[in-house]
């Protein structure tokens, strides 16, 4: 699905190189085939984008193109997002509302970068990989992004779990709600048959009930408004210490997600664009930014509403507080919180306890069905993420069916294990190795945007700018090097020689590899010194290889 030469032809104002200028037929490949090939799930339905409509803003152009934003931005709401932003409130208070903000406002940026991939190119960043990374670097990083996604898709089984457990008070143990994460997905995929606008509609609805339930928390909890303003627009932690700034990484690291700049750059593709008109193109990336910019605003809010509620009510409570406030309410968890003066540690099962202690039952039901909504939506993109990834790297047509049981079956084996052999506490734990996992896989999406969109081979006019070349190169290490800490904080606390040596190992080949990642970009973004091999005599060229001639 490569870029058609007359593509180039009508939007290049500079040259470009395009190495291989057979037809689709010297290809074996018929103009039919070529259509045909590029019908996958999700894009079976193109969304038509009005015309004839001459305002520089339409409100009926940006309908047409809301939906990718909202679907994207559920990543940013799934249950490991929903614990550090508890965990946040109750550690640090309004202090690191800041750096909510700005993860989100970087993560905007990011998710830019992925939309105008898809909208220029007519391909996704998976699909870009596979054709201009060799065989080894692709199948390492596709394997790379697959360890993020099925991280991801443990997250979102362990708050689904939680949230039935919660819901049924207790009835349902931890295991079973795992076993009901199986069935319930393969129930909602169901739901795209009826139309994309229909699914993109649920999404809005499981997003609207997330918006209500945590909403209703922070109406309830009332937190001082002037503080959450000061908080949000403040870049200051007063008296914070080690324990908030590795929560202020862990907000960062669970904010900006890999599988989500894959996941975008293919959701945009299910609109009914022009490419071979330059003017359509650039609307498409104008209205997709600002439907993004929307989703993210909604996002921030959800996640502003946990952490004011956690840090007005649990800021500073001690165990011995919490488990007096339980007593007095006849709750059956008072276990969770032992008799000492030692700081409240909450993570999304323990949050929804503390909300039913000190605010009834009502908020802890109403907390376990917002959890519930975040597992369930997160899931549901996780799986597309999945099969998008799939498909690019490797060119394989799974169908959703198969997909889902690859994914969930990994992700369900460890989750079981430990629902069932051990407690609550356990399971919530894992969350923690989960973000140092995406920690991890971050680098393996954010080096190759940031080098497609700079080609200007590939992107032609709609290459980045050196502004934005220089600001997203610096944004990228900024995020890079903040999670890497975030990985070397965790590791050190493990208190183990043979762990330490393993890592070391693992470490030489990871930075290796991103290494590898860092150099062609760098050529990518024109610096044709580091081209010492001399592959190409246009750095900007040097991903452009055997590239047949037919429509994207």
């Amino acid at each position: 699905m490569q870029i058609k030469k007359k593509y180039n032809k009508q939007l290049c104002s500079t040259p470009c190189t395009v190495r291989n200028e057979r037809s689709p037929q010297q290809n074996g490949v018929t103009e039919t085939d070529s259509r045909e090939e590029q019908i996958s799930t999700y894009f079976d339905e193109k969304i038509p984008v009005p015309e004839n409509v001459t305002q520089v803003f339409s409100f009926r152009k940006l309908w047409a193109f809301t939906g990718p934003g909202f679907l994207m931005s559920i990543a940013y709401l799934d249950p490991g997002n929903i614990e550090s932003d508890l965990q946040s409130g109750a550690k640090a208070g309004f202090k690191l509302l800041w750096v909510l903000l700005g993860a989100t406002i970087i993560g905007l940026l990011l998710q830019r970068l992925a939309a105008r991939l898809g909208v220029v190119t007519g391909m996704h960043l998976a699909e870009v990989c596979n054709r201009q990374y060799p065989t080894v670097p692709r199948i390492i990083l596709w394997l790379m992004v697959e360890f993020a996604i099925i991280g991801s898709d443990m997250q979102e089984v362990i708050g689904c779990a939680i949230a039935f457990n919660l819901l049924s008070v207790g009835r349902i143990p931890l295991w079973a709600g795992v076993l009901i994460t199986i069935i319930d997905t393969f129930v909602f995929l169901f739901l795209d048959k009826y139309g994309l606008r229909k699914l993109e509609a649920f999404f809005g609805f499981l997003i609207t009930i997330m918006a209500l339930s945590f909403g209703y928390e922070y109406v309830q909890v009332a937190p001082d408004q002037a503080e959450v303003l000061k908080g949000m627009f403040v870049p200051y932690c007063k008296g914070c210490g080690p324990v908030q700034l590795e929560q202020a990484v862990g907000i960062v690291g669970a904010v900006i997600m890999p599988h989500n700049i894959y996941l975008h750059s293919a959701l945009v593709k299910s609109r009914d664009i022009d490419r071979h008109n330059k003017k359509e193109v650039k609307e498409a990336n104008k209205y997709f930014f600002i439907e993004s910019s929307v989703a993210l605003f909604v996002s921030f809010l959800i996640n502003v509403f946990v952490v004011a509620v956690f840090a007005e009510a649990f800021y500073g409570k001690t165990n011995m507080e919490v488990n007096q406030q339980c007593n007095k309410t006849g709750s059956a968890h008072t276990d969770l919180f032992p008799l000492n003066n030692e700081t409240l540690q909450v993570d999304i099962y323990k949050g929804g306890v503390v909300l039913g202690c000190f605010f009834g039952p009502a908020a802890l039901y109403i907390w376990a069905i917002g959890i519930l909504a975040a597992g369930q939506s997160s899931t549901m993109t996780g799986t597309y993420s999945g099969q998008f990834v799939m498909e690019g790297f490797l060119n394989l047509r799974w169908s959703r069916f198969a997909r889902v049981l690859l994914t969930r079956s990994i992700a369900i084996f460890p989750t079981l294990l430990v629902a069932v052999f051990q407690d609550v506490q356990h399971l919530t734990g894992m969350n923690d190795f989960l973000n140092v996992l995406q920690s991890m896989q971050l680098p393996f999406a954010l080096i190759p945007i940031l080098t497609f969109t700079s080609l200007a081979s590939i992107m032609n006019d709609f290459a980045n700018g050196l502004m934005w070349k220089i600001g997203g190169g610096v944004t990228i290490l900024l995020v890079c090097a903040i999670n890497m800490y975030f990985v070397v904080v965790y590791v050190t606390a493990l208190n183990s020689t043979l762990l330490y040596v393993l890592s070391a190992f693992l470490s030489i080949a990871y930075l290796c590899f991103i290494g590898y990642l860092v150099w062609h970009c760098l050529i990518a973004l024109g610096v044709s010194c580091l081209d010492v091999g001399g592959r190409v005599r246009n750095p900007s060229a040097i991903f452009i290889e055997e590239q047949p001639e037919f429509d994207s």
